[in-house]
């Protein structure tokens, strides 16, 4: 057998349009993705940061919320706020990634409000911040 006969050479049909530059090719059945799955993970990043930051600074101010936090009483109250803010990513990545899974949220708000949440995060885990409240 030769090569030719092998493989069947490709038609029109199956060939794509030349793409131009700075364009994007649609995806699938000419459809766009959705920008859901992507701001869902940007939102719970950020409200699992703002849970971590907070937590911090009610350990800080407060010996109760220090004592509920401690999981291990080897790592003490950072095993609670390590796991609540895991629990708040998942479960907030999960709701949010049912409700936007075909939905299209701007994505520069979603992206600015997540980077405030972070920021006030950050903020909360800063010691002379905590210390100052406390």
């Amino acid at each position: 057998m030769t090569r030719e006969t092998m493989h069947d050479a490709p038609s029109a049909a199956k060939r794509r349009p030349p793409v131009e530059r700075g364009s994007i090719p649609p995806l699938g059945f000419g459809s766009a993705r959705s920008s859901g799955p992507a701001a869902a993970v940007l939102l719970a990043a950020g409200l699992a940061s703002l849970t971590l930051g907070l937590l911090s600074v009610l350990s800080a101010v407060s010996a109760s919320v220090s004592d509920a936090l401690t999981l291990s009483e080897r790592v003490g109250e950072l095993s609670g706020l390590t796991t609540a803010s895991v629990i708040v990513f998942f479960g907030a990545w999960a709701v949010l990634g049912f409700a936007w899974r075909r939905a299209d949220p701007p994505l520069e708000r979603v992206a600015a409000a997540a980077a405030v949440l972070i920021a006030l995060g950050l903020l909360g885990t800063f010691p002379p911040f905590f210390n100052a409240i406390g």
